[in-house]
């Protein structure tokens, strides 16, 4: 069911690609110089096509630096805690192994009563 709908929503939108693609083909200048528009000092010229597919992919590589960046403190609380479990299971096994260790006897004395 799942390679069924995988095709069934691929190839439109595969067809679509293309036919954006053919339907695009003209080249473009992209400037990165604000100040001249008929002697840019760095330009590239590239099919209009490729520019808005070199924008999605800018874009999901900047979301996904934004993501794992905002992501941080999870992956240092999970790894702490895997720290602290590794801990308390060589714990536990020393327990296992060698029993509970002795408590030490309080000195209780007894109340004596009345005030200081």
């Amino acid at each position: 069911m799942r390679r069924f709908l995988r095709w069934l929503i691929g190839v439109p939108v595969t067809v679509f690609v293309v036919a954006f693609a053919i339907a695009n083909r003209r080249w473009v200048t992209l400037s990165l110089d604000p100040f001249s528009q008929d002697a840019p000092f760095a330009y590239i010229d590239l099919p209009l096509w490729l520019l808005f597919f070199l924008g999605i992919f800018v874009g999901l590589l900047v979301g996904w630096f934004a993501s794992w960046l905002a992501q941080g403190k999870w992956r240092r609380a999970a790894r702490e805690s895997r720290t602290q479990v590794t801990a308390l299971q060589g714990e536990l096994a020393d327990l296992r192994r060698n029993g509970p260790a002795p408590s030490p006897q309080q000195d209780i004395t007894p109340y004596q009563g009345g005030f200081m």
